[in-house]
């Protein structure tokens, strides 16, 4: 059974990674449809001040007990897998079928939504209030035009902070908003040309970022669980946006092998049926591939027998 758990838990670690090599698609949404969304939050939580001294102490039994060690082991190697695997490959389709594969991740939100609001279902004036203004929010943010903010160390930092955040949010990808706040092309030149010292304050942001949101977000699954579910579905919702198949690129950038790639895109409507029917059914494919994901969930056999 622990065996059968960890397996499950690199599985969805595979498709979390596959889901953030996607622009605009999070992980996070994966963790969410697939049942470890809270175990992750507390795991991340873990890391604290306590945690710290009793690794400088060389209690490591303790830490071990902890912190969920073996679950982030087997999250990890899912990731790296995905990201090592599937970039070529998800870089091929991007450019081959681009319509068909924004359809299949479009399916695979949309449907995450739809079973997220069966779960929650039985919602009142609050629930109602919460989606509504988180889809607003999200579309209205995703939708924004890119700017260029300063490049001292302090933006840099909160870049780093702001969309490891995104990250842990399903439906936004961090990624996306490093876009949007001019961050993504210093990042990623911080990579190519080994500047440790951006780097550095880059993963700065990021470690104070998700150690002070995931405390956040877990204060408000713990003290407000149901709305707070709700509004996790209305980011969803209004990050639709960002997976609309149909793409007009506005701008692009040279990635680290030299390939012009999208940076910037707007949304329109087909200008013909065709492919029509079959963006349809990629739609309807990722809708599927969700259920199949949510019986991922290492708690999910579980459920049934309690």
């Amino acid at each position: 059974m622990n065996f059968l758990f960890h397996l499950r838990v690199a599985l969805i670690g595979l498709i979390m990674g596959a889901a953030d090599l996607v622009p605009g698609v999070s992980g996070g949404t994966i963790a969410f449809i697939s049942g470890i969304y809270d175990r992750l939050i507390n795991g991340i939580k873990s890391f604290d001040l306590t945690t710290l001294r009793l690794l400088f102490g060389g209690k490591f039994r303790e830490l071990w007990a902890r912190v969920p060690v073996t679950f982030f082991v087997a999250l990890g190697l899912g990731l790296v897998t995905a990201i090592l695997s599937l970039s070529h490959v998800l870089s091929g389709l991007f450019k081959s079928h681009p319509v068909q594969l924004w359809s299949f991740f479009f399916g695979l939100v949309l449907g995450s939504i739809v079973l997220l609001i069966r779960e929650t279902w039985r919602w009142h004036v609050a629930d109602y209030l919460a989606f509504i203004a988180t889809a607003i929010g999200t579309y209205w943010l995703v939708g924004m035009q890119a700017f260029q903010t300063p490049s001292s160390p302090f933006y840099l930092f909160l870049a780093g902070a702001i969309a490891i955040c995104a990250m842990i949010l399903p439906g936004i990808s961090g990624s996306y908003l490093l876009v949007i706040m001019g961050k993504y092309q210093q990042v990623l030149e911080a990579v190519n040309h080994r500047d440790f010292v951006s780097l550095a304050i880059f993963i700065s942001g990021i470690a104070v970022g998700i150690l002070s949101f995931v405390r956040i977000v877990s204060w408000l699954l713990h003290r407000w669980r149901h709305v707070t579910l709700v509004a996790l579905t209305g980011i969803m919702a209004g990050a639709l946006r960002t997976v609309w198949p149909w793409k007009e690129v506005l701008t692009t950038r040279i990635n680290s092998k030299g390939e012009e790639v999208p940076l910037t895109q707007i949304n329109h409507l087909p200008a013909s049926t065709d492919g029509l029917l079959w963006a349809v059914m990629f739609v309807l494919l990722g809708a599927i591939v969700v259920l199949g994901i949510s019986r991922l969930s290492p708690d999910h056999r579980n459920s049934h027998q309690a």
